[in-house]
């Protein structure tokens, strides 16, 4: 792994991407620190430390505790991006869109960044008029109303330029490094945490290192973990070169989702909330409640139910918009290729689609046992910060995806990559 590292910063190539990004999260973690002026952080910080809010916090990397530029983090764009990807199934003109390459997606992005601007902006005022009722905006004037609004807003809007930046000068992808980088920013302080807590004697830390590498080994063999379909090329004869027949397989991963399906269920579950801190409306403040974490002491098990079910239902709902089973069938009948003991065609679809319904099922139960961790250790385990489950998934699995592309960047020029093993 050294070797390799050592590697990348020997290509000029891609240590200046190495770089690049690294200053760029650099200044986004500035931004996640300065605090937006006329907000008495104090009152703010009792109220992110529990509920929902303390999940929105976890995307931001401490920056909602703090209010600051960068409070609402990327979660306005991951919302643009879900209704997008729920549009382009319902609206036939998106759907066109989105078949014509990259000049498609591009529109479709434009259309994102639109929609990302206006839910920061709805979010920034919710979020102005739910810190009012606990005094934390001591002068709630018109003048600072505006000013907070508009900084909230052009952060989310500054957030979302810098992920692009990376995506083109950088290297990952950008906005999962932003996410990846306020959850590894909040580590060396939750460590210090426990260990000043007055239950952290020996036996305590040794459990809480176990259960750490316990989770972070499940994620890493569930990310890895795939079930691979044989494929067989027919011989074709071209001229006089023969192409075809070897044999091959079709990975189809068990969590083909990733982590998308808990971000997406936490951004539905945010919304009653943040809608019900804008509008004063009695049953939406109770459907609220009814979505709070944890309820005197314990898991409020309608938000666990809700949050289980979503999660799995986003798991299905995700897989399908980005694995057409038959579209890969006619690809593989196109370029003579069949699954053996399968008619290509419809039958190798509906093969495809019965194996990835098998597989999605055991990975969107795993992604429903991670994502409530942290509320069973706040709950039973008397932890006093959000640790594991969502965080150390999304941790691991941008980590993966961005070491897979450090090393295709170095066995490009014929270096060896990090995750070889001897």
């Amino acid at each position: 792994m050294w070797r390799a590292i050592l590697n990348a910063f020997r290509i000029k190539e891609i240590r200046n991407r190495i770089l690049y990004t690294l200053a760029i999260l650099a200044l986004y973690r500035f931004g996640a620190n300065l605090t937006v002026p006329g907000v008495d952080v104090n009152a703010i910080t009792k109220q992110v430390e529990s509920g929902l809010l303390g999940i929105m916090d976890l995307f931001s990397g401490g920056a909602l505790g703090k209010f600051a530029v960068f409070s609402l983090g990327i979660m306005p764009y991951i919302t643009a991006t879900i209704i997008m990807q729920l549009l382009q199934v319902v609206i036939p003109k998106l759907e066109q869109l989105a078949k014509e390459g990259e000049v498609g997606r591009r529109k479709i992005n434009q259309i994102a960044r639109y929609m990302t601007t206006g839910l920061a902006l709805i979010q920034s005022v919710a979020m102005v008029f739910y810190f009012r009722n606990f005094n934390a905006i001591p002068k709630f004037d018109a003048m600072h109303i505006i000013l907070i609004v508009a900084t909230l807003t052009a952060g989310t809007t500054l957030i979302m330029w810098l992920g692009e930046l990376i995506n083109i000068h950088g290297i990952g992808n950008g906005i999962s490094l932003l996410i990846f980088a306020s959850i590894v920013s909040r580590i060396p302080g939750q460590v210090l945490t426990i260990f000043r807590l007055k239950t952290a004697n020996i036996i305590f830390i040794i459990l809480f290192a176990a259960i750490a590498v316990g989770v972070i080994m499940a994620i890493i063999e569930m990310t890895q973990g795939e079930r691979r379909i044989p494929v067989q090329y027919a011989k074709r004869i071209v001229g006089r070169k023969v192409f075809g027949g070897q044999s091959t397989y079709l990975p189809l991963k068990v969590n083909q989702a990733g982590v998308m399906p808990i971000i997406f269920a936490v951004s539905v579950l945010l919304f009653p909330a943040t809608i019900a801190q804008f509008a004063n409306v009695g049953w939406l403040t109770k459907l609220a409640n009814l979505l709070t974490p944890s309820a005197q002491g314990t898991i409020n098990p309608f938000y666990a139910v809700i949050y289980i079910l979503l999660i799995i239902f986003f798991a299905y709902f995700y897989s399908a918009i980005t694995f057409n089973p038959m579209d890969t069938a006619d690809n593989l009948r196109r370029y003579g290729g069949f699954i053996p003991g399968i008619r290509p065609g419809k039958n190798t679809a509906d093969y495809l689609s019965h194996i990835l319904n098998r597989i999605t099922l055991p990975g969107a139960i795993f992604l429903a046992m991670i994502a409530l961790l942290p509320e069973l250790l706040i709950t039973y385990g008397n932890m006093p910060f959000r640790f594991g489950g969502t965080s150390i998934l999304i941790a691991v699995s941008v980590a993966l995806e961005t070491m897979r592309q450090l090393e295709s960047q170095l066995i490009m020029r014929d270096y060896e990559g990090f995750l070889k093993w001897d």
